[in-house]
């Protein structure tokens, strides 16, 4: 009985972390777009530093065809530079396209998040209730 319990929590637990791991993934656009909004020029190294900074960890080769694909959508570019030790490195930089659809999605990520919450906040609060009556 207990091998049942312990074998079911995992499983429950590894699909809590897939499900979090595909919400994740659905704002990293957003959020790259905006890591490299915030600078003059992002190297994709610094880009990934910082998701792991903020707990969004990302591997490279999750982030270079996002970035790619933002390129090639002309929501970024590029410039290759010299570097002092190895080879040269690409800084991406954002767009006007890209700042205006960074706009876009800030604004829809804020409603996201309002929406989610007024869902969350009244279902805790009936559940708290229904728990009290109990």
């Amino acid at each position: 009985m207990c091998c049942i319990v312990l074998k079911l929590y995992y499983i429950c637990r590894m699909n809590t972390d897939k499900r979090i791991s595909q919400m994740r993934k659905g704002v990293l656009e957003l959020c790259i777009l905006t890591i490299i909004a915030n600078k003059e020029d992002a190297y994709a190294s610094d880009i990934l530093a910082k998701l792991k900074e903020s707990e969004l960890i990302v591997v490279e080769g999750t982030l270079y065809p996002l970035l790619t694909r933002l390129k090639n959508e002309g929501l970024l570019s590029y410039r290759w530079e010299e570097s002092k030790s190895g080879p040269p490195r690409k800084y991406y930089k954002i767009t006007e396209i890209g700042e205006k659809l960074l706009q876009e999605l800030t604004i829809g990520w804020q409603d996201l998040i309002d929406a989610v919450q007024k869902i969350t906040e009244s279902e805790n609060t009936s559940l708290e209730t229904t728990n009290q009556q109990s």
